[in-house]
Order: C-alpha cells, then sequence, then structure tokens
C-alpha cells in the first residue's frame, strides 16, 4: 500500500504515463513496467534514479521493492548518482576493444578530464564504460542520451562533443 509521501512522488501525469505502458500487458503482469516506470522517473527527477523514486514505483506496480532495485542495479540506463546532462556510454567489450574503444576511452578520460564514473566540473558530461551495446558490427560504439555514434575516432568524438556542447 502507497503511503501519502509517495503518492506526491509520483505527480499525475507520470502515473498517466505508466498506467498508459502497462495496459500493454495483461493486468496480473503489469509489474512489467517496471522498465519504462523507471525509465520516465529517472528522466522526472533529472537523470537519476533515488530509493524515494524506486519505491515509488515498487508501491505504484505493486511489486516488491527489492525487484525495483535489482531491475534498477543490473540495467546500464538507470543511474543511482546524479549524472551530467549527457550521459557517454562507451562499449569496451570485446568487438570494441578489438577495434580501439581503449584508446577512445582515453581520449575521452583526456578530453573531458574526468575518469569513468566521473562528471566533468560544469556538469555537462558524465563518462560511464559499459559492457555491451550490441553494435558489434560497427566498433567501436558509445551510446549518448538515445543516439548510438559507431565507428568512433578520437576526431568522431570531438565532433560529437563540440556539437553538444
Amino acid at each position: 500500500m502507497m503511503t501519502e509521501n509517495k503518492k506526491t512522488v509520483l505527480t499525475p501525469a507520470i502515473r498517466a504515463r505508466i498506467d498508459e505502458w502497462i495496459l500493454r500487458y495483461p493486468p496480473e503482469q503489469k509489474r512489467s513496467g517496471v522498465f519504462e516506470a523507471l525509465r520516465l522517473v529517472q528522466e522526472e527527477n533529472g537523470g537519476s534514479l533515488t530509493v524515494e523514486w524506486m519505491d515509488a514505483v515498487a508501491d505504484y506496480l505493486e511489486m516488491p521493492r527489492i525487484a525495483v532495485y535489482e531491475v534498477a542495479t543490473f540495467y546500464t540506463l538507470y543511474h543511482l548518482e546524479p549524472v551530467g546532462r549527457h550521459v557517454i556510454q562507451l562499449c569496451t567489450n570485446i568487438s570494441c576493444m578489438l577495434n580501439g574503444s581503449e584508446k577512445i576511452l582515453a581520449h575521452l578520460k583526456n578530453r573531458l578530464n574526468v575518469d569513468v564514473n566521473e562528471t566533468t566540473a560544469d556538469g555537462k558530461f558524465t563518462l560511464k564504460e559499459v559492457e555491451c551495446l550490441g553494435a558489434c558490427v560497427t566498433p567501436p560504439v558509445c551510446q549518448i542520451g538515445k543516439t548510438y555514434y559507431e565507428n568512433l575516432t578520437a576526431e568522431k568524438i570531438d565532433e560529437i562533443l563540440g556539437k553538444l556542447g
């Protein structure tokens, strides 16, 4: 059962969007909407999740809180700490590694003056290293927001970062 505090976390607009999403599933499987619900509340919270937001999602979907935490901690698209305006997720798995992702990672660290899991001083960029982005035919690859960037080079990275400013 939701507490009064949890009701206020999920605005009517967020609840409506979650409700719209869970219509895709049989009523007894509404917990399948947890992925989209977490994405929505993360977006609403400025790019990261808090325990309060995750608890609100669990309560709203009537599922154990631990199940929500498991999803949020397993998938790299969810952030449990505040992040920059642009989250750079660089794949360093085997295909990307064999095609120079280590050089791209070093370039990003140098260019942004951050290490992995850090955010630039101006709050624009957070650098993340991820296991796989599923674009093994065009490595190295990174994802920034909802956009994939493939066949990366240092020059391409500089161009991308320049456009994101």
